[in-house]
C-alpha cells in the first residue's frame, strides 16, 4: 500500500519521538517500505550542531540506529537548512513532503492545548496541507 514513509525528526527531542518512530517502523514492516527520516536545521550554529554538515551526520547517525533498532530493510535521511526554523518550518517541511516522494508522513504531536485553537501545530498543519497521507502520532 505504501511505498515510501517520511518521519519529520526533531534531533533535540528524539525522546518524544518514540511513538512516532514506532509506528513508522511498524508500517514499513508491514508494507516493505522504505523509510527516510527527515530534519530542519539552521545554517549557523543551533543547540543539535554548529553546522548544516554536523547536523546531516547527525541525523544519519539517528536513521542508522533507527534502522538497526526496528531491522527496517534501509534508511535515508534528508536534511533540510532553513533560515530561521521557528518562522518557516512549516513550508520547509511541506516541501521535504513534496521532494521525498513518500506516500505516507508520520508526525509526531503533542495532545493539543489552547494555543492551537488559535495556531496549528506542525503536526496539524503538514495535515491539513500535505498533499499525501498524513498519520498524527500523539
Amino acid at each position: 500500500m505504501y511505498r515510501k514513509i517520511m518521519v519529520p525528526v526533531d534531533l533535540s527531542h528524539t525522546d518524544r519521538l518514540e511513538k512516532a518512530l514506532t509506528v513508522a517502523a511498524d508500517l514499513a514492516e508491514l508494507y516493505g517500505c522504505a523509510v527516510q527520516y527527515v530534519g530542519v536545521t539552521t545554517s549557523g550554529p543551533g543547540s543539535v550542531a554548529h553546522t548544516p554538515e554536523e547536523y546531516t551526520s547527525k541525523l544519519e547517525a539517528f536513521g542508522k540506529t533507527q534502522a538497526e533498532k526496528y531491522n527496517l530493510p534501509q534508511e535515508t535521511t534528508a536534511t533540510y537548512v532553513s533560515h530561521d526554523p521557528s518562522v518557516d518550518l512549516n513550508r520547509t517541511l511541506l516541501r521535504a513532503v513534496e521532494e521525498s516522494g513518500a506516500d505516507l508522513v508520520v508526525v509526531a504531536s503533542h495532545v493539543p492545548g489552547p494555543p492551537e485553537h488559535i495556531f496549528a501545530s506542525h503536526a496539524g498543519y503538514i495535515a491539513a496541507h500535505a498533499k499525501i497521507s498524513v498519520m498524527v502520532v500523539r
